[in-house]
């Protein structure tokens, strides 16, 4: 079956096509009487307004996009969810993309969204990705860097800042009595645990306590697990007691073989993640985690963007976040559940 065009409409309600169009783009241009037949027509013919027409006219649309490196895991996703509420507030749509941390498909969506004429932009990456969206700003799309804070002093971004995240990480694991840490996760390229990294060699260079790193591929649940293979190889005496994961995932992996290996959390081992997402606090033994977002950074995205859509910033350009380090049970025994570091 055919799709229904703008000319069936126009035949069945016996109006010119160009009445229709101005039904569906300038309603005030139309009588009562050509308005309610030619409702009356889409009505019976089950005619569907073609949205990417109008852009294509008008040169906008009430789109934006959010392009994230991986949505399967959980700090991505709430972002996507914070994208979505907040676009909701501004009564646009929002178009998500997966690049799977693939340079290709992250410069392949970038084109989608240029071609399907986006208000505007968010952008998380692994990669360094601004000199690409500079590219885009310039032909007309502004875009947030959202998870990183960047280094051109043109392009909006919204960060948590994860030196001192890492920097809390450590010292609380130091506080906990811990003097052999290993800090897990990579690749150290990646600028955001490349920083993480750093805060929690400043926690340990002043804290009397030595500090271990073991690089991993990736940052998924499997990359814990292996982690988590290696060091139930060891002898005990030459495993760390204190672990700062370079997210949750890779802290619960970890966590979950080395207590299948007959590892005591949090008595041999202390473990903390970073993100505090929701799977966290869920799990069995649940995860002390560093925690950056909030209601604010969702705000901070949205007004941001907007505010670059316009052209005119109310404020900083690059907004960096306080992360929060929440204690439970993966650090001290009988912990609560939304502990707060120091607590």
């Amino acid at each position: 079956m055919s799709r229904v065009g703008i000319r069936d409409v126009a035949l069945h309600a016996d109006v010119a096509t160009g009445t229709v169009s101005n039904y569906l783009n300038h309603p005030e241009r139309v009588s009562p009487e050509t308005a309610r037949r030619i409702a009356a027509a889409i009505e019976i013919l089950g005619f569907v307004p073609s949205q990417a027409g109008r852009q294509l006219r008008s040169g906008t649309s009430r789109l934006i996009g959010y392009l994230a490196p991986d949505i399967s895991n959980p700090y991505f996703t709430e972002i996507a969810e914070s994208v979505e509420r907040g676009a909701a507030t501004r009564n646009v749509s929002v178009l998500f993309a997966d690049s799977h941390r693939s340079r290709a498909r992250e410069d392949a969506y970038l084109s989608v969204f240029e071609e399907h004429r986006v208000l505007g932009l968010f952008v998380s990456s692994h990669e360094p990705i601004e000199d690409r969206l500079a590219q885009v700003r310039r032909r007309g799309t502004p875009s947030v860097l959202v998870g990183q804070q960047a280094l051109h002093p043109d392009q909006p971004s919204v960060s948590v800042d994860d030196v001192s995240g890492g920097r809390q990480a450590a010292a609380h694991l130091i506080d906990r009595r811990r003097r052999r840490l290993a800090f897990v996760g990579g690749p150290l390229t990646i600028a955001q645990v490349a920083s993480r990294l750093t805060g929690a060699s400043a926690a340990v260079s002043g804290g009397g306590a030595g500090l271990e790193i073991i690089d991993t591929a990736d940052r998924t649940v499997e990359a814990g697990r292996r982690v988590g293979a290696q060091l139930l190889d060891r002898a005990a005496g030459a495993r760390p007691d204190g672990i700062l994961a370079v997210n949750d995932l890779v802290a619960l992996g970890l966590m979950q073989t080395l207590v299948h290996g007959g590892v005591r959390v949090p008595e041999d081992v202390a473990i903390v993640g970073y993100d505090d997402n929701e799977f966290a606090e869920a799990s069995l033994i649940p995860l002390t985690s560093v925690r950056g977002r909030h209601e604010e950074f969702g705000r901070s995205m949205i007004d941001l963007l907007f505010e670059a859509i316009a052209g005119e910033f109310s404020g900083q350009v690059h907004r960096t976040f306080e992360p929060t380090l929440v204690v439970r049970a993966s650090t001290a025994a009988g912990a609560g559940t939304s502990g707060r570091s120091g607590d």
